[in-house]
């Protein structure tokens, strides 16, 4: 039996041998590159924009900017919380983490995804309730602060636009788009407010940018509870590799296999091959990774062969 192990591993005594199969224990890459300036640029300008905005609402009284301050103050707190995830999966694994803290990533997207969906509930039912209890909305300061906040959002979401393949920078993304279609959102109620007078357009606005947010959300929390669940990430078709392991050269089958992210970025495979005829030697597996790498995107690759099936491993 040959098996992809570390460069630092020995070969075991018995009759297994083992060979490398060519995986790094670096820190992990993040998506397209280091996302820490997009996350420290994006905190300092919600920062600043969110004292704006509170300021802008003590002075004028209105709970709308009063309420979108305290909203945006949570999305710093998610930006936050996913910046430090990804200052984690930075990090080397150590003796007790194995797999290094990649999984950290996850973990921050789930938990964004969650945040959105309970902001959106809770502005559904403020929103519900202004209806029979309407609240005079200063249209005109609505209006200016709410276009800075576009501009703020917008821009913050440009800058992990490119790191779409990161699950937690995508996460990262969809809330300040969001963010920032509920200050267009703003502005256009705060629009037809000045124009009418019609006070309703304030909630019936809110409820529908909500509902938005909160498809967006969903699928995010759907995508993030699968990889906290070890699924085989999406975008990795595990019968199309399944099939491309049985075609090597000598591999008459192929079982034990498993996929699943060690980050947002980042994938795993496991995999036993029978090779009845011997083979899987430094080379076979040192080319069988570089495939994996490059026609799958999977860069942490062990694989085991043996000459005949171990009837106690599973068939899946």
């Amino acid at each position: 039996m040959a098996m992809a192990k570390d460069p630092e591993s020995h070969s075991e005594t018995g009759h297994h041998s083992h060979s490398h199969a060519g995986h790094s224990h670096a820190p992990p890459k993040l998506g397209a590159g280091d996302l820490t300036p997009a996350f420290r640029l994006s905190v300092l300008l919600n920062l600043a924009y969110l004292t704006f905005e509170a300021i802008a609402g003590f002075w004028t009284g209105s709970l709308a900017l009063l309420a979108d301050a305290a909203h945006n103050l949570t999305d710093v707190a998610g930006l936050l919380l996913a910046w430090g995830a990804v200052v984690l999966a930075g990090r080397r694994a150590s003796a007790r983490y194995t797999y290094g803290f990649g999984r950290a990533t996850i973990l921050a997207a789930l938990a964004n995804a969650v945040t959105i969906l309970i902001g959106a509930g809770a502005v559904v039912w403020e929103a519900v309730g202004r209806f029979s209890d309407p609240v005079d909305v200063p249209g005109g300061t609505v209006l200016v602060v709410a276009l800075l906040g576009i501009g703020v959002n917008a821009g913050s979401a440009f800058l992990f636009r490119a790191h779409g393949g990161d699950l937690n920078a995508r996460g990262a993304y969809l809330h300040l788009l969001a963010d920032a279609a509920v200050s267009l959102a703003v502005v256009l109620a705060a629009a037809g407010i000045m124009l009418t007078g019609w006070q309703w357009l304030d909630p019936v606005v809110a409820i529908g940018v909500s509902i938005v947010i909160a498809l967006a959300a969903w699928d995010l929390l759907r995508r993030a509870t699968g990889a906290a669940m070890d699924a085989v990430p999406e975008g990795v078709d595990r019968d199309r590799i399944a099939r491309f392991l049985a075609a090597q050269p000598g591999v008459a089958e192929v079982h034990d296999l498993h996929i699943w992210p060690l980050s947002t970025t980042e994938t795993a495979l496991t995999a036993h091959l029978v090779m009845p005829q011997g083979g899987g030697g430094d080379d076979f597996l040192k080319a069988l990774r570089a495939a994996l790498r490059s026609q799958h995107g999977i860069a942490h690759v062990t694989i085991q062969t043996e000459r005949a099936r171990d009837p106690d491993c599973p068939a899946h």
